[in-house]
């Protein structure tokens, strides 16, 4: 038996086959042509097909794992019309009169290399964005087919690491587990993994082996163990192990219904986070409490041009029906950063996670705000919507986003549209300085929910997507403990409520902590519910 240990990014326990992830093997070699004209429009021809690839990619990503893990595909395909990238391969094409493969690989390895060397770790981790995306192109014009197509048989995928692309593109049926070399706890294809419910462990290094292809293993996700040709021992606990976890889901059914409620008494609603409507199926079968964060971007990255407020009301109505009177929390748009839209006409940013995004778009460009105000106002008509800003960083937005719902409630009025006049509004606490003037902010609104994900790298200033970090990054980290508990004291203090929609919120381990700071609400993903709820009922 040969043990390994990594790092666990999803419990549970995988028993199977291990199955390497077989690349397409393929040689770039150098040769000349006469005609670069016709070798540029080859290479033009390849491009359009991979982003016609990705743009099928980003579908099924979406029905699989959601609109904000569907986000790389859309950033992969901004990365094949970046300029620099095209003129790049165009002029190694055009001045040494060499094929498109090389002119590929070569403008890949120069990028790659670029990004690594760079200080700003956002940009570090596009590095293998553009492996990935290049990867792809070269597959075109060398004509192998992507990736691992057949799996005949459930197994345990191994590798020294997954792109987002490659994740996707499996049989996810046939997917028992992930092991993989490398990778990062907070890469996309951790996070896809989470998403999918799928045990798997990284950072396995160089002792994971291609000739371990074919073994039979099992994963321990829980201790982040793979053990391969397991004895009969292990393969018992293992087993065991399995059964108990099976047991324990089966258990956690016997808690809907149940309140979220501490042997003291203490409640707190727990409540689900989703990035579509296809998702409230989901949050009324895990027996949510109510949506605590609805990430209305999905209806904008859909789309090709702006929704108009007709195609947004029909969504924000028919979630606030199906949810039957339960709170539906609404973050207005939250694009930028990692999530572009072609038709916004963004520039492109330095350091995008700290640039033009979310409100700062919205009170720039008030027309699209206007049109998601009052779809909102509207739909709040039919059912228990809440409305949320992010990015706040000052009382003064605050003040403008009043003065902006004013006007829309005119205009509605005018128009003799019905709307709701009292929605209660809510800001996202996920910047250093909304926690420092959270009490100011408590004066203007009805509540907070913390968007961990972000505070956490705000105040760490580490960019969670890298992996050479990984180290550092400390969630648990005092001082984002203290400006959860510092929000939760403010909101309290002016009469406003208080909940977490990031990841923290399903973070076990801080349950016990986040109801002694006093928190009203925790927003997790729709399969945390039941597991929290437990861990609710556990506390004293």
């Amino acid at each position: 038996m040969i043990t390994i240990s990594g790092k666990s990014v999803f419990g549970g326990v995988s028993i199977g086959k291990l199955m390497f992830y077989k690349r397409n093997e393929k040689v770039i070699k150098r040769t000349h042509v006469d005609d670069v004209d016709a070798e540029w429009q080859r290479f033009q021809n390849a491009k359009e097909t991979a982003v016609s690839q990705l743009k099928g990619l980003y579908e099924k990503a979406l029905d699989d794992v959601g609109e904000a893990n569907a986000m790389i595909f859309e950033i992969h395909q901004m990365m094949l019309e970046d300029l620099d990238y095209l003129e790049s391969i165009e002029n190694i094409i055009r001045t040494q009169e060499v094929n498109a493969e090389f002119a590929v690989a070569t403008t890949s390895d120069n990028f790659a290399q670029m990004f690594a060397a760079m200080d700003d770790a956002y940009m570090q981790g596009r590095a293998a964005d553009v492996k990935d995306v290049s990867e792809r192109v070269l597959d075109i014009l060398c004509g192998v087919s992507e990736g691992m197509k057949a799996m005949d048989e459930p197994c345990i995928i191994a590798a020294d690491d997954l792109a987002p692309s490659e994740t996707v593109q499996l049989d996810k049926s046939k997917v028992l587990g992930f092991a993989t070399m490398h990778g990062s706890s907070n890469s996309h294809t951790a996070i896809l993994a989470r998403t999918m419910n799928i045990p798997a462990v990284i950072g396995l290094g160089e002792t994971l082996l291609p000739e371990y292809d074919g073994k039979m293993a099992a994963i321990d996700g829980f201790t982040g163990t793979l053990y391969i040709d397991p004895d009969e021992e292990t393969m018992a606990q293992m087993q065991e192990k399995r059964a108990k976890d099976l047991e324990q889901k089966a258990l956690l059914e016997q808690l809907k219904g149940k309140e979220n409620v501490t042997k003291s008494g203490q409640k707190i609603n727990v409540y689900a986070n989703i990035g579509n409507v296809s998702d409230v199926g989901t949050v009324l079968k895990n027996d949510a409490g109510g949506i605590g964060l609805f990430r209305s971007e999905f209806l904008y990255l859909e789309n090709t041009d702006f929704p108009t407020e007709e195609q947004q009301f029909s969504v924000y109505k028919q979630v606030a029906e199906n949810m039957a009177g339960k709170k539906v929390i609404i973050r207005t748009l939250d694009i930028g950063a990692d999530k572009q839209v072609d038709y916004f006409g963004l520039d492109k940013e330095e350091n995008p996670a700290l640039g033009y995004r979310a409100i700062r778009i919205c009170l720039t460009r008030p027309e699209i705000f206007k049109t998601q105000l009052r779809a909102l106002y509207r739909a709040a008509m039919f059912g228990n919507i809440s409305i949320m800003f992010p990015m706040i960083i000052s009382v003064d937005e605050i003040h403008q986003i009043k003065e902006i719902i004013k006007e829309v409630k005119a205009e509605l009025t005018e128009e003799g549209i019905p709307f709701r006049d009292n929605v209660e509004l809510g800001v996202m606490i996920e910047t250093p300085a909304s926690v420092m003037i959270s009490r100011e902010l408590a004066k203007e609104v009805d509540f907070f929910s913390v968007g961990t994900n972000d505070l956490t790298q705000y105040t760490l200033a580490i960019d969670r997507q890298n992996e050479k970090l990984d180290q550092f990054y400390d969630p648990h980290h005092p001082a984002i403990l203290a400006m959860i508990k510092m929000a939760a004291d403010n909101a309290h203090a002016e009469g406003a409520w208080i909940g977490i929609c990031g990841e923290l919120g399903a973070d076990l381990e801080l349950t016990e902590e986040f109801l002694k700071m006093g928190l009203d609400e925790l927003s997790v993903s729709p399969s945390m519910v039941l597991p929290l709820r437990k861990r609710i009922r556990e506390c004293e």
